[in-house]
C-alpha cells in the first residue's frame, strides 16, 4: 500500500478550509495528477456525496469514483474511491489555529489483485504525486488570492452533478499569485 502524509497550514478559516476539501469536484484546482473533477450527486456535500475523477497515471486516463464516508464538519473527512484495479483513501482533519487552520491530509493508495506486487513501486511514484499536490494546493489556496473565487463555501450553493467541472488553469496548472498578477500588468 502506498501512503502519503503532509501537513499545511492554511490561512482561511476551519469551515471554509473543510467546505473546500470537502468539494471534491475542486481537487483539479490543485492537484496537477487530477485532470477533471466533477459532482456526481444533487444537493449539499455530506456524507454519501459521490464524485467522478480522472487521474492521469504514467500517461493513462483513470477514471474513478469516489464517496464521502465520514462526514464530521468542521474537522474530519474521508473519502474512499477507486475502480476495479485501485483503492484510494483520503482522511483528512482539520484543525483550527491562529490566523488560520491547519489541514492534515492523508492519501492511501493501494493496487487490487495480481497488481498488488507493483505495491513497492507505487509508493515512490505516489511519494512524487502528493509533493506535488501539496505544492499545488499551498499555491492555489495558501498565497492570499481573493478566497471568495477559490473556496466558497458549499454550504453556500449547491452544485448540480454534472454542471460544473473543475480542471486544471491552462497555464500549465500554476496559479499565479498576486504579486505575480501585478507584475505581468
Amino acid at each position: 500500500m502506498a501512503r502519503y502524509i503532509d501537513a499545511i497550514d492554511l490561512p482561511i478559516p476551519i469551515e471554509e478550509a473543510f467546505d473546500y476539501f470537502a468539494d471534491f469536484s475542486r481537487t483539479a484546482e490543485w492537484d496537477p495528477g487530477v485532470e477533471e473533477a466533477q459532482r456526481l450527486t444533487r444537493g449539499k456535500v455530506r456524507a454519501g456525496s459521490r464524485f467522478g475523477v480522472t487521474v492521469s497515471f504514467l500517461g493513462r486516463r483513470i477514471p474513478l469514483e469516489y464517496e464521502i464516508t465520514e462526514f464530521e464538519r468542521p474537522s474530519h473527512l474521508v473519502l474512499t474511491g477507486g475502480d476495479d484495479s485501485i483503492r484510494s483513501v483520503d482522511e483528512i482533519s482539520f484543525v483550527s489555529r491562529p490566523g488560520g487552520t491547519r489541514v492534515t491530509y492523508e492519501a492511501r493508495l493501494e493496487l487490487v489483485g495480481i497488481r498488488r506486487i507493483a505495491d513497492p513501486i507505487l509508493d515512490l511514484l505516489f511519494q512524487r504525486i502528493g509533493r506535488l499536490a501539496v505544492r499545488g494546493l499551498r499555491e492555489r489556496l495558501a498565497e492570499g488570492e481573493d478566497r471568495s473565487t477559490q473556496c466558497g463555501s458549499s454550504s453556500r450553493r449547491e452544485h448540480q452533478p454534472t454542471a460544473r467541472r473543475a480542471t486544471r488553469p491552462k497555464n500549465g496548472g500554476k496559479v499565479q499569485s498576486h504579486r505575480e498578477k501585478q507584475g505581468a500588468a
